[in-house]
């Protein structure tokens, strides 16, 4: 009994082999990733007035944390111009008035900005990441490494936040901001864990999640191929949702005096004006109070607003329209191309 021969490397005629028309090269593959997760997620955000409103308030704070800071000097004390109001400012250093030892309140918000950043970007990335580590792990293995883990997660959500965060600032006195992020979201990662690993159960048993087991991909390539694209909506939200609670949590703590004293911070400025400007009594120095609270609500409404747009960015149905009319305008480029080399080429005979 024969055996049939495979067929040889370069025999065209199986009808198991093709041939594309077109050679994609690296800068091509770079272009064609590029374009669908940056260029068409911006495109989907901008077209979104949530998306542009958020995206503006939050780059207008990356700016003035990073550029801010080296155009507006630095904040110093000045007895003679204590207590301005925004009307009565001498120079634009006390263009949104003074505190109560005549530092200038825009230098005082500017100069707290990059802080305020590094820590919202530093508890996110934590708090984020090691929640989305354990909820992936958790739900994908399952048994008894799942059981281990959510007993350290439900151990550790269990614990009260205030009473940890005490406990953690007195015996660390952190003063990095870096620090700071982290130890403010020491905890955030249990809830998001949780989320996580419900969302995984259903998923590990997907038909393309099982055909990419039986291929013999790793866990770690199914994980971050398979599993993960599906949960960047909640991942995405979580980001935000995190960075907003930083933000109020280090206020807050500044505010109380439970973290290593720094002129520059927004919590610093509103202990001040609540101590020292006699608000409740008076409202003639309500710019010492409402200047750092609307800094605080306007960066916390830049992330709500971009954490509602951001459903939008993951909706398929959102993502296959923009898909769509960015191929027509290639497919128009192309064809207006087209027609101008062709009147070119007439008119070059004639």
């Amino acid at each position: 009994m024969g055996t049939e021969e495979p067929p040889a490397e370069g025999d065209d005629d199986s009808p198991f082999r093709s041939q594309s028309e077109f050679d994609a090269s690296a800068m091509d593959v770079y272009e064609v990733v590029f374009s669908r997760w940056v260029v068409s997620p911006l495109r989907v955000l901008w077209n979104d007035y949530r998306g542009r409103f958020g995206l503006l308030l939050v780059l207008f704070y990356v700016l003035v944390g990073t550029i801010g800071v080296v155009v507006v000097p630095e904040p110093s004390v000045d007895p003679i111009n204590r207590l301005l109001s925004p009307l009565e400012q001498p120079d634009l250093r006390y263009l949104l008035g003074s505190d109560g030892v005549g530092r200038g309140l825009m230098p005082l918000m500017v100069h707290a900005t990059p802080k305020m950043l590094k820590m919202m970007l530093a508890g996110a990335i934590f708090g984020n990441s090691l929640g989305v580590v354990v909820g992936l792990v958790s739900g994908y293995t399952g048994g008894n490494t799942d059981k281990i883990l959510m007993t350290i997660t439900d151990v550790v959500a269990s614990i009260p936040p205030l009473p940890l965060l005490l406990i953690l600032a007195a015996i660390i006195e952190p003063r990095n901001p870096y620090l700071i992020g982290v130890i403010l979201t020491v905890q955030a990662w249990a809830g998001l864990a949780r989320g996580i690993r419900s969302q995984v159960l259903p998923l590990r048993n997907v038909e393309y999640v099982e055909a990419s087991k039986t291929m013999g991909q790793s866990t770690s390539t199914v994980l971050m191929k398979q599993v993960l694209p599906d949960l960047l909506p909640l991942v995405t939200l979580r980001f935000m949702s995190t960075a907003r609670s930083v933000i109020f949590a280090s206020v807050g703590l500044y505010f109380l005096g439970l973290l290593p004293y720094t002129s520059a911070n927004w919590g610093v400025v509103l202990n001040s004006a609540y101590e020292n400007s006699n608000i409740l009594a008076s409202f003639e120095n309500a710019h010492w109070l409402l200047v750092p609270a609307l800094t605080i609500a306007m960066l916390t409404f830049g992330l709500t607003l971009l954490a509602q747009a951001f459903d939008q960015v993951f909706n398929p149905r959102v993502r296959a329209r923009h898909e769509a009319r960015r191929r027509a305008d290639v497919e128009e480029e192309l064809e207006e191309d087209v027609d101008e080399s062709g009147v070119s080429q007439m008119g070059f005979q004639q």
